[in-house]
Formats: C-alpha cells, structure tokens, sequence
C-alpha cells in the first residue's frame, strides 16, 4: 500500500506549498455535461469524468491544502474563468445537498425501524401474556417477535451509528473542492 508521502509525491506543490490537482481539457465546453448544452454554465452540470476526478484527488490528498489547476489549449476569457470557478462551486454545493437529503433520509429510516423494533418488542412480550396461546404457538409467536424487534433495532442502530459517516465525509470532501482556488493556465505546446 503506497504511503501518503509516496501519493503526495505524485503531484505538483505549488510556490506555496499547496497541492496542485492538474486537470488537461482542450476547451472549457470539456469539463461540463453534454446533456445539457443549451444550459447556462451556472445551470449545467460538470462532467462525472471531471468531478470524480476532483473528489479521487482531493480524497488522496487528505487533508493537505490544494489548489485546482486547469490547463487549456487557451487562455480563456476572465469572464469565462469565474463562470468555472462559480460552475465548481455549484455543483458542489448541489452534491452537497444531495448527500445531505441522505443522510437525513437515513435517519427517517432508522428512526421508522425503532419504533418498528420497539412495537414488535411490545408485541413479542405480549403474546406470552395472551392466554389462547400456548406451548410451542407461544414459543414460535414470541421468538419470532423478539428476533424481528432485534432485526428492526440492530438496522436502526447501525444506520444511526455506522452508515451516516461516509455521507458526512462527502459534504466536507465537496465543500473543500468547492472552496479550493481555480486556477488556470495555457498548457504548453509538447503537451497539446
């Protein structure tokens, strides 16, 4: 397993010691979506190339400082520029959103399946109260009760104390490279 020092080493530092993630395109039009051509570039969606790109890169990183570098066959418009910068940021904070939507679709979830596993525990104590059942019916009634209460209760708990961690890493992955600085530059002529 490559060690983090041999990871860093693969990327470019800049002047001030930021980690320079280096994306190549010939065009800006490369790094948004072809579904939506005719949307305005704050309206459009980046490229899934482009964005898991970004996300695999600032997640190798860690948590070391780093800079976006776009290199372009040309220099494109300071206008056009911001339009990137403001598109990175967007869409970044859209992802965002989405993961937050699921991670409090989670805890709906496993709030439902405590009091799910809650009544069927009521109803599992119950049924061997109930006189018209008994023996073997009681048994099978009140451990089948007790181990769906359980079931219901061990998923609730594990989406509460396991499951919400990985979406909670992606708001804060998505809000550094929605805040990191765009940068861009011609790319020079043995690499176009």
């Amino acid at each position: 397993m490559a060690s983090r020092k041999d990871i860093i080493e693969r990327y470019e530092l800049a002047p001030d010691g930021r980690v320079i993630i280096d994306v190549s395109v010939h065009s800006v039009e490369h790094l948004y979506s072809n579904f939506d051509r005719t949307a305005p570039y704050l309206k459009k969606d980046l490229e899934d190339e482009f964005m898991d790109y970004l996300t695999e890169s600032a997640r190798e990183i860690g948590r070391l400082p780093f800079v976006i570098r776009i290199s372009l066959g040309q220099m494109p418009r300071e206008v056009v520029q911001d339009r990137v910068r403001n598109s990175i940021r967007t869409y970044c904070e859209y992802l965002q959103k989405v993961e937050r939507r699921e991670i409090l679709g989670m805890y709906r979830r496993a709030l439902v399946l405590f009091v799910v596993g809650l009544a069927l525990m009521a109803m599992a104590i119950e049924a061997r109260r109930l006189p018209w059942v008994e023996g073997v019916l009681e048994e099978i009634l009140s451990q089948g009760l007790t181990v769906a209460a359980w079931v219901s209760l061990w998923t609730a708990i594990t989406n509460v104390f396991l499951e919400w961690h990985p979406h909670r890493r992606h708001v804060r992955l998505y809000d550094r490279i929605g805040n990191a600085p765009v940068t861009f530059r011609v790319l020079p002529q043995s690499e176009q």
